[in-house]
């Protein structure tokens, strides 16, 4: 199966769940700023790279786990995931699109806004991270119940 977590920029939260289904961060203690900026990809991502699925790893099922990033249009990322899988014959079950929304808050909003869109990587860095490890139980409970699903 072919799991893509999607957010608005796919370079904090999105990026953020994927590592965590995979086994980068632990899941049982909260991650600390250095265990987040040592993901790859994490804080990295520009605008550029908005809409590019982009393969983080593969799981210990056999899973292919992906991120992206696709602006504020969740609706039409996945009207043409489900759309091309539709004329491929790509049959639902072989992959899941998992969205971030209501999972990210203020200070992630803000700090990537700072750190991505102006460059501003100091505050934006710190303001992102503190915002990621705020919203960390969260993002967990939700990789939990993807991969609970798989």
């Amino acid at each position: 199966m072919k799991i893509i977590y999607h957010c608005f920029g796919g370079t904090h939260s999105s990026v953020t769940a994927a590592a965590c289904h995979l086994g980068m961060l632990p899941t049982s203690i909260t991650p600390k700023n250095e265990d987040l900026l040592a993901i790859p990809f994490f804080d990295a991502r520009d605008n550029h790279d908005h809409g590019n699925i982009t393969l983080m790893g593969i799981d210990d099922n056999g899973n292919d786990i992906y991120f992206v990033g696709r602006r504020s249009c969740p609706q039409l990322l996945e009207n043409i995931i489900y759309g091309l899988a539709r004329e491929f014959d790509i049959p639902p079950h072989h992959f899941k699109l998992v969205s971030m929304e209501g999972k990210i808050n203020f200070s992630m909003r803000l700090g990537g806004f700072m750190s991505r869109r102006f460059k501003w990587i100091y505050p934006g860095r710190p303001l992102v991270t503190r915002g990621t490890i705020n919203a960390f139980t969260s993002i967990i409970n939700l990789v939990r119940r993807v991969k609970a699903r798989e």
